[in-house]
């Protein structure tokens, strides 16, 4: 049972969530997160409540990479050559590293919602696993010879939280429902083609990656269920798919990784009326 924390704002988990969210360095950014993991764990942070200060709008960012709109960005090449798997490595740990933000913003944002410890226990959680995949990342663009920031990286990940900062539902049915719920359709074919390639320990990091990310959709969906229950939908499918049509700029694109959704508890009628529909 974890010790009582008194009302203290240098025991706040929101202000532990706004230092991290707020750090530049993107290495000290995962070291903060899963130190800040780690304190929650040990019982040494209290939950957040109304009247924390707000978390900023935009997190903290390095001087490096370049960021670019996705319009701006070099076509990725084909193929799975050294240049192309560090290209892949270093787009890969942006995503993680801005999944940090988004996991803590989300601790931080929506106090006035008075979510159970079980919600901060997830989202922390998600924190803490995606700051070990932002560092994994980097271990291997370092035995590739490369780092992060070597190359320009687009800045529209961050849109998501911004369309989705008003309202809890709104974000959880687009971050983790859509947007990590995409990275399960996406990376076994990663995995394949390095396996392919040779490259074993990055197909390994992918793995642990994607396996972690079921974890992260079914958080977000068994807390969406909460909250439309809390809420009194009588069924939170269509106000799912409504929010997604409203907040969410671009498609649901097929092939769905079925067994993967199916394992977050994610099931195919809630996604599949929306694929391959652009409602922008």
């Amino acid at each position: 049972m974890p010790r009582a924390v008194p009302h203290d704002p240098h025991n706040s988990l929101t202000s532990a969530a706004i230092a991290i969210l707020a750090e530049r360095d993107p290495y000290e950014k995962a070291r903060a997160s899963r130190q800040a993991a780690a304190a929650w764990r040990e019982g040494t942070l209290r939950l957040p409540v109304t009247g924390d200060p707000a978390p900023p709008d935009r997190p903290g960012r390095p001087e490096r990479p370049e960021l670019r709109l996705p319009r701006d960005m070099p076509k990725r090449r084909k193929g799975y050559s050294p240049e192309t798997r560090i290209a892949l490595m270093h787009a890969l740990a942006h995503i993680e590293l801005n999944a940090i933000d988004l996991a803590w913003d989300i601790v931080c944002r929506f106090p006035a919602e008075e979510m159970p410890r079980e919600f901060y226990d997830d989202w922390i959680r998600v924190g803490d696993d995606e700051a070990k995949h932002f560092l994994m990342l980097a271990d291997r663009l370092a035995a590739m010879g490369a780092a992060y920031g070597d190359l320009p990286a687009h800045d529209g990940l961050w849109q998501a939280s911004e369309m989705t900062a008003h309202d809890l539902a709104a974000r959880l049915a687009v971050v983790p429902m859509v947007l990590e719920a995409r990275g399960l359709d996406v990376t076994p074919a990663m995995i394949d083609n390095l396996i392919r390639a040779g490259d074993q320990d990055s197909a390994a990091a992918l793995q642990i990656i994607h396996d972690d990310e079921i974890t992260h959709v079914a958080a977000g969906t068994r807390w969406f269920r909460h909250l439309a229950d809390k809420r009194g939908w009588s069924d939170p499918l269509p106000s799912w798919q409504e929010l997604v049509r409203t907040h969410f700029r671009g498609q649901l694109k097929r092939p769905f990784n079925v067994p993967s959704r199916d394992l977050a508890d994610f099931p195919q009628d809630w996604y599949e009326p929306l694929a391959d529909t652009d409602w922008f």
